[in-house]
């Protein structure tokens, strides 16, 4: 029996107030900001749609879209490539989805044969069966279809045959359909609309990898007589025009006008303690953030607040629904039963038992992984808990959007994790909630990338000169590589394959580069996923603890020769960190900047690396448990970089002594590589970093911050072209910071070979500061 709650959120003023005012808790929020209401704005349904489609939407509730649906769904269905860029929440599947129904309605042949079709594409397999979901709902004659890996012989032959709205992912398009296109003539032939779904998920690496798969199917269906318009979506991503055009190769019209209702959003930012423990050289450490979490979800659902709290790990979000349940217990024994955790892997009756609990009221708060990040439905929430700035502001608002959805008022919390983007954000509220989201950053233009796809592309049909400005105006100088290289032929008609097999298995488009390592259950001999050579070393070495979808696994063994990672299952009570040695040395210099005697340069380096140990840290709490060494071999990478020198006058100006610089160096590396993924869609552990007192190239103070995927990824780029923002960013996140002399909250590194040592926090700010006073004013928004 579910206890009566409100019909509305209570008071924020008087919620914050009780959440603030347990005792120790006074000096954690750092932020409170409120967003205001949004009214609706309709429109009448568009004459060209037929009456079953637009009856269909009106018996869910829709009996007069949102004005920007109409404007979206209007230029779609005039042949305009969109992206529809709204917030979370405001109906961007109508906006797609009544075109694409309304074009398989009228294209249908007599005897219901097929004369139309529409290719869905999403990130996850989960996204794609919802919206599968969705559009079954709708109880249309449309033959809908999901094409992924679990998909029988038999499903997949119908889905060819006879598939109108087929509900797929890239990687399949890459593996199945592009390959086989001979087989799926029919259906590539009669494709009218190609949607991509949550594109902002398509950055760095497997974002260049995506848009190369896109140009695939935009060559391949020319081939058949096709030209799709496309048609992308995302709450969350800057200059969407840009990055629809980057991805597709073709000019996208961007519709970001939002006109459905939001209710107010009280956003608070908040900042765990600092323990008693000590960590990596005496360093003082925070509060786990999933700690802290697991205190504010109890007391939201015994407010009766229906609440949602993003954890990274399956085995974090277990753990924090079982000590939420616990601290219930010791109120009410009635209140734990009203806490689970949701998560992938879950079975879809199991998803759907608990989504109706939670809108019922018999299940009041979930703590649940980022699989429910993307547009998957999960309605009725009143708050929403972030533990740990989720990498990018648009995976931030994306999760925050979750809450609040119609004209609901919503809480949304972020927890800070110990992290210098974290501790810089909530003490910098203005850099996440004033400030855009990021912009998708890939680099269709790497040849690493690039280079595996015109392999696969000369395969499904040999390459003409005609195709290439489809991939870019570098295509013709990898085509050259690639002959030289034996992979591509010169004909008289054009580049042929040279019949290695299949050209698709080059690219791996979820790797970022080398051979991708499979992962491999021990005792089943089941692949449960890939990792590319890199993350391997970092990630999937023996005795890491790998994350993967949610699920932890303990890696046992791992066989470089035969690219093999074998893990089992396991819920160890630590993490793992892999430390790695650094050298780099300059290739080439693409651009340069002169700060008043300082240097900020971009160009292409030669990294070596190796990962020598790593360190197991108790969770929660985050103490160094202990240091393993590891036996791994050097790698090398050829990459982009961008550094910056500062000569030696400039550093005795600074006031730093010959013993302080290296420390000051090694300082501002650590947090400015913490900080780029402010202004780059990257991971800390994208990118890497070297800093030395004096480099054997540039004869002075030099700071690295290279892409850690061959070729590069375009996040060093980014960082480049963002430096005063971003350094100056850094500046402030050392500073800001309230320890005496450094922490993992602003200049020590989880991943630093040196053991985080020497590090000179106050020298990183005067070296810092050195640095910025040349730095051009007009350049400092970014």
């Amino acid at each position: 029996m579910s206890s009566p709650r409100p019909d509305v959120l209570p008071p924020v003023e008087s919620l914050v107030r009780r959440l603030t005012e347990v005792p120790g808790r006074e000096d954690r929020l750092r932020h409170l900001e409120v967003l205001p209401a949004r009214e609706a704005v309709h429109e009448d349904w568009p004459a060209w749609v037929p009456d079953d489609v637009r009856g269909a939407f009106a018996a869910q509730g829709v009996a007069r879209p949102w004005r920007h649906q109409v404007v979206a769904a209007d230029a779609a269905h005039a042949g305009d490539h969109v992206i529809v860029a709204t917030g979370t929440a405001s109906g961007k599947s109508l906006a797609y989805q009544v075109p694409a129904l309304s074009a398989i309605r009228a294209a249908r042949g007599p005897r219901g044969e097929r004369g139309a079709s529409v290719l869905y594409l999403a990130p996850t397999k989960a996204l794609a069966h919802d919206q599968l979901s969705g559009l079954a709902s709708l109880g249309l004659d449309v033959r809908l279809a999901a094409h992924d890996g679990d998909s029988s012989r038999e499903e997949r032959d119908w889905t060819r045959d006879y598939g109108e709205y087929v509900l797929t992912n890239p990687d399949m398009l890459h593996r199945s359909l592009l390959p086989s296109h001979h087989r799926w003539s029919r259906l590539l032939g009669s494709l009218q609309y190609v949607v991509v779904d949550e594109c902002h998920h398509y950055r760095g690496v497997f974002g260049a990898h995506v848009s190369h798969v896109l140009r695939r199917l935009r060559r391949v269906c020319a081939m058949y007589g096709a030209h799709p318009t496309f048609v992308l979506a995302s709450a969350t991503v800057a200059e969407p025009e840009v990055t629809a055009s980057r991805l597709t190769g073709l000019d996208v019209v961007a519709l970001t006008r939002d006109d459905s209702p939001r209710g107010r959003v009280s956003l608070l930012l908040w900042e765990p303690p600092f323990t008693p423990h000590a960590g990596e050289n005496g360093a003082p450490v925070r509060r786990a953030a999933s700690s802290e979490v697991a205190d504010l979800l109890a007391d939201l659902v015994a407010e009766d607040v229906r609440t949602l709290a993003f954890i990274r790990s399956r085995r974090g979000a277990e753990q924090v629904a079982a000590t939420a349940a616990d601290l219930l217990a010791e109120v009410d024994p009635s209140l734990p039963g009203r806490v689970a955790a949701y998560r992938g892997g879950y079975l879809p009756e199991e998803r759907r038992a608990l989504e109706a609990a939670l809108r019922r009221g018999d299940l009041m708060g979930l703590a649940a992984t980022n699989a429910l990040e993307l547009g998957i439905d999960i309605s009725g929430l009143d708050a929403v808990l972030i533990a740990g700035f989720p990498g990018t502001r648009a995976a931030f608002w994306q999760q925050i959007g979750r809450a609040g959805r119609g004209a609901q008022d919503a809480l949304g919390i972020l927890v800070a994790k110990d992290d210098p983007l974290d501790t810089y954000l909530v003490t910098h509220p203005e850099m996440l909630i004033g400030a855009p989201v990021e912009a998708s950053v890939f680099d269709p233009s790497n040849p690493h990338v690039m280079g595996p796809h015109l392999c696969a592309a000369a395969q499904e049909s040999p390459l003409t000169e005609a195709d290439l400005p489809h991939f870019g105006p570098t295509t013709r100088e990898v085509v050259d590589q690639l002959v030289d290289l034996g992979l591509l032929r010169k004909r008289p008609r054009g580049w042929f394959w040279t019949d290695r097999g299949r050209a698709a298995d080059l690219a791996d488009i979820r790797s970022a580069g080398g051979s991708p390592v499979q992962l491999i259950e021990a005792d089943t001999g089941r692949v449960v996923g890939t990792v590319d050579a890199s993350g391997a070393h970092n990630q999937a070495h023996p005795g890491a603890v790998y994350v993967h979808q949610g699920e932890t696994w303990l890696v046992e063994d791992l066989d470089l020769e035969h690219h093999v990672a074998s893990m089992r299952r396991d819920e160890p009570a630590f993490s793992t960190t892999a430390r790695e040695v650094t050298d780099i040395s300059i290739v080439s210099t693409r651009e340069r900047r002169s700060w008043a005697g300082c240097e900020l340069s971009l160009g292409e380096v030669d990294v070596s690396h190796q990962v020598v140990s790593f360190l197991r840290r108790r969770q929660p709490g985050g103490e160094v448990l202990s240091e393993e060494p590891l036996d791994l071999p050097e790698r090398t990478l050829r990459t982009s970089a961008v550094w910056w020198t500062v000569p030696d006058d400039v550093v005795a100006e600074a006031g730093l002594a010959a013993l302080d610089v290296p420390g000051a160096a090694h300082a501002a590396e650590h947090c400015s590589i913490g900080l780029l993924p402010l202004f780059a869609t990257c991971d800390r552990w994208d990118i890497g970093g070297v800093s030395t007192a004096r480099h054997a190239d540039t004869g002075v103070l030099t700071v690295f911050v290279y892409d850690g995927h061959p070729g590069g990824a375009g996040f060093s780029e980014r960082g480049f072209h963002t430096a005063v923002a971003w350094l100056s960013a850094t500046r402030e996140a050392i500073a800001s910071c309230e320890c005496a002399s450094g922490c993992p909250s602003c200049i020590q590194s989880p991943k630093c070979g040196n053991q985080n040592n020497p590090l000179d926090k106050v020298g990183a700010i005067q070296l810092l500061d050195a640095l910025l006073a040349g730095a051009p004013v007009e350049a400092a928004g970014g």
